[in-house]
């Protein structure tokens, strides 16, 4: 079982704005997080996207990772706190407000899913009995 993990520092956007697109993605397969993202508004998807296609590059070239990629799946995503930048904005009558200008460091982890091995004589070939039809009685039209 592989478990491989990328980290992109410094993005441009605040934790918990990254943390709302985190909570969208963890847990789910990998194809289907990568088309979660790019179908989500937020601008930190396409960060957290490219920070999820280096995990499952790493996954690749990590030893013994069985090749499928289709078992791969986000075991965990989470947004760290970055240093914030502080600035300063001309306010009126010669005062100044306070920008913080917020960075993050986005963390995708992916996991291999072990493996399912079937035994040779466990497969059941029988097909599932289905349901008898129960016809509905005809309504006649001449009952008035």
């Amino acid at each position: 079982m592989v478990r491989t993990q990328a980290t992109a520092k410094y993005v441009r956007s605040s934790a918990q704005k990254a943390g709302l697109v985190c909570d969208l993605i963890r847990g789910k397969d990998v194809n289907r997080a990568l088309s979660t993202l790019q179908f989500a508004k937020k601008t930190v998807a396409r960060d957290l996207a490219k920070v999820l296609r280096s995990a499952v590059a790493n996954a690749r070239q990590t030893e013994g990772f069985g090749g499928d990629v289709e078992r791969l799946f986000v075991s965990a995503a989470f947004a760290n706190q970055g240093p914030s930048q502080k600035r300063v904005r001309p306010a009126p009558m010669g005062r100044a407000f306070r920008v913080v200008k917020r960075t993050t460091h986005l963390t995708v982890e992916v996991t291999e899913r072990p493996q399912k091995i079937k035994a040779v004589g466990d497969g059941d070939t029988r097909t599932p009995a289905r349901k008898a039809r129960v016809k509905k009685p005809a309504t006649t039209a001449a009952a008035e």
